[in-house]
């Protein structure tokens, strides 16, 4: 489909309405569609709850959040639960996923490019290899980086013990009616 074609004339291929490539407008529309705020994110009550009191402790210690790995099936909220976790501590959020690290200097830049306070986003965290998650810990034990994982597999078979005993785990579940 084409806009903006004179009549009985062809239009630019540029103006297509329908695209392969996702278009900054999309992104756009979704951004703002996104709850930005615990207070706008639909379900998940009791882990909306323990955020808030997660949050709100660490603002009050003048202290970093602790870690966070979200667990559960795919289109629950992990990844907007991050942001907002992000959003509601007022730092940038840097995203990544598993399968964008192929090395483990890809995941080296990604520390090194990370500012004081930033909240590093790695979905699909069980697709790392065990040295790549092992590479995060000095980062994490030492509070270089504010890590919140996302997985849909079980965290316990698929993210390393020592990266995990430094992690609050939350497991999203599916929303019911009740919301």
């Amino acid at each position: 489909i084409c806009f903006g074609a004179p009549a009985g004339g062809h239009a630019d291929v540029r103006q297509r309405a329908v695209s392969p490539e996702l278009q900054e407008d999309d992104l756009a529309f979704d951004r703002s569609l996104r709850p930005k705020r615990l207070g706008d994110y639909l379900g998940q009550t009791k882990i909306k709850e323990s955020l808030a009191i997660l949050i709100e402790a660490a603002q009050a210690r003048g202290d970093v959040v602790d870690h966070i790995l979200f667990s559960g099936p795919p289109g629950l909220g992990k990844t907007t639960l991050a942001q907002v976790v992000a959003n509601e501590l007022g730092a940038n959020i840097r995203t990544t996923s598993g399968p964008a690290i192929e090395r483990t200097g890809d995941l080296a830049a990604i520390l090194t490019n990370l500012e004081e306070g930033d909240v590093l986003f790695i979905d699909e965290i069980h697709r790392f290899s065990r040295s790549q998650q092992d590479s995060l810990l000095p980062d994490v034990e030492n509070g270089n980086v504010r890590l919140i994982g996302a997985t849909t597999h079980n965290p316990q078979f698929y993210v390393v013990g020592a990266l995990l005993s430094r992690s609050l785990v939350f497991l999203l579940q599916p929303l019911t009616e009740d919301v």
